[in-house]
């Protein structure tokens, strides 16, 4: 904890400049429009979803991911920022735009009732593992636990579980925060981590968080 404190003091003056690149603001009113999502309405919506996410939110495509138990608050975020061009996807961007926000909190909620994805692959990643429990004190990286939880469940409002996640997704995702090309993280956190992460760090913490249950 100390690590990420030091961490954020350190970048503290550049995430003043960076500001918030989503329009979404956690207020209580927004927190309670999402946690009063209609989920069986949700339900009906996401039969358009299935296609690329699955039946029941697991998804078998390629750099896709599984929304199966999401938390809400971050799949709501997710498909605002879709849809007012803070994400860019040549899918999801015209999908969200024709979402409105009561739909977007109602598939958020359906998509958090799912069971998530059960963690797949075997191998063994000790450097990952040293990275998600320890951080890098050298590169004042701080524990991946500490904001993603001890075991990747996420953590309240716009922090995504991790566990069972595609890997490929995972990696894909790394890479463009890492690059910049994607940019709608809350005061540059994930881009400022995933700059200093080389790209078989990347690939192992992928993995790593696939695996875990």
């Amino acid at each position: 904890m100390k690590t990420f404190i030091f961490f954020l003091a350190l970048v503290a003056p550049s995430l003043v400049v960076a500001g918030s690149p989503s329009s979404i603001a956690w207020i209580p009113e927004t927190l309670n429009f999402v946690k009063h999502g209609n989920a069986d309405k949700g339900k009906e919506l996401a039969q358009q979803c299935a296609g690329c996410h699955g039946e029941q939110g697991i998804s078998q495509m390629p750099e896709t991911p599984s929304l199966a138990g999401q938390l809400a608050t971050y799949t709501y975020k997710e498909l605002r920022d879709y849809a007012q061009d803070q994400r860019s996807h040549p899918i999801m961007t015209a999908t969200a735009k024709g979402l409105s926000e009561q739909d977007s909190a109602d598939l958020a909620v359906w998509f958090s009732t799912l069971k998530p994805a059960s963690g797949e692959g075997d191998k063994q990643l000790a450097k990952a593992e040293k990275m998600v429990e320890d951080g890098d004190g050298k590169r004042i990286l701080p524990p991946c636990f500490v904001c993603h939880g001890a075991n990747g469940q996420g953590e309240k409002m716009d922090i995504p579980a991790l566990a069972g996640q595609r890997a490929d997704y995972l990696e894909k995702t790394l890479l463009e925060y890492k690059t910049g090309q994607r940019h709608n993280d809350i005061y540059s956190r994930m881009r400022l981590i995933a700059q200093q992460l080389s790209e078989t760090e990347i690939k192992d913490l992928a993995q790593f968080y696939q695996q875990e249950k």
